[in-house]
């Protein structure tokens, strides 16, 4: 053990007289990313000749809780300033193949190796720690995008349920396209906190551009109209397909109890506004 913390001092001497060297080799084993490096760190403040030497040196120091942390906050900037997968595990290839050139140089130089063993000793705890950064960083990344993906879905969704008031206390609400689990849950959060704070009395819902409702959304769209009920808001259901009404009196499901059912939207108009 005393052999691999003598190779490890060395190593990262070695590292510091010769960094112009290291980040030239580096540049030269990843060709995509050298082309791009000034425009990810104007784009993302993100040095890559510098967190690069940070790697392997938490990586030559085994030191896991900082380069665990390292790589989460890597990841996040990765994703949040659109960079791609590609182009870091490039990097980090390129840096996996300078950090074993850089350890031969030395080792031709002053035999810091002595023998298989130690060689070895090194390899794996050098590897294992470069594959546990990229293994966080990806999980780190994968986070990132997948948390914004579905804030986007939500302001998407949250844009898709228009309540629109057209005179006091009365409001429309068109709905179109598939509902689904998701939507649905939008649907509900929308509906009974616009009631609440735009102190809604008669809410009329447009079904005329729903073809479909899977059963559970069905059932789910049911509680929803007991919802509004409770909120003392009076619910009309306007433009009702032949589709989706047959599959509501197979399914035992009558919508009468908490909500009036017209014809269709612009009829209803007439008689409210």
């Amino acid at each position: 053990m005393n052999s691999i913390m003598y190779i490890k001092e060395e190593f990262k001497i070695f590292i510091n007289k010769n960094e112009k060297k290291f980040n030239n080799k580096l540049l030269t084993e990843a060709i995509n990313v050298s082309t791009k490096i000034t425009d990810i760190l104007n784009k993302g403040n993100i040095d890559l000749l510098k967190n690069a030497k940070k790697l392997i040196f938490y990586a030559v120091d085994q030191q896991e809780e900082d380069l665990v942390s390292f790589a989460k906050v890597e990841g996040i900037a990765w994703a949040k300033h659109s960079l791609t997968l590609e182009l870091k595990l490039e990097w980090i290839q390129a840096i996996r193949r300078t950090l074993w050139h850089f350890i031969s140089i030395l080792d031709e130089e002053k035999d810091i190796l002595h023998g298989r063993e130690n060689f070895y000793s090194m390899e794996k705890l050098f590897n294992e720690k470069i594959d546990q950064f990229l293994n966080t960083f990806f999980l780190s990344y994968s986070k990132y995008k997948d948390e914004m993906l579905h804030k986007q879905r939500e302001v998407v969704e949250h844009l898709s349920v228009p309540i629109i008031p057209i005179k006091q206390f009365v409001s429309v609400l068109p709905l179109i396209g598939f509902i689904d689990s998701y939507r649905i849950k939008v649907i509900e959060e929308k509906v009974l906190n616009d009631i609440a704070e735009s102190k809604i009395q008669t809410l009329v819902i447009d079904l005329s551009g729903i073809a479909i409702m899977e059963m559970d959304v069905i059932d789910y769209f049911e509680k929803i109209l007991a919802g509004i009920s409770m909120m003392g808001c009076k619910a009309i259901l306007t433009g009702l397909r032949p589709e989706l009404v047959k599959k509501m009196i197979h399914a035992g499901i009558h919508l009468k109890k908490d909500a009036e059912t017209r014809g269709t939207l612009q009829e209803t108009l007439k008689t409210l506004i």
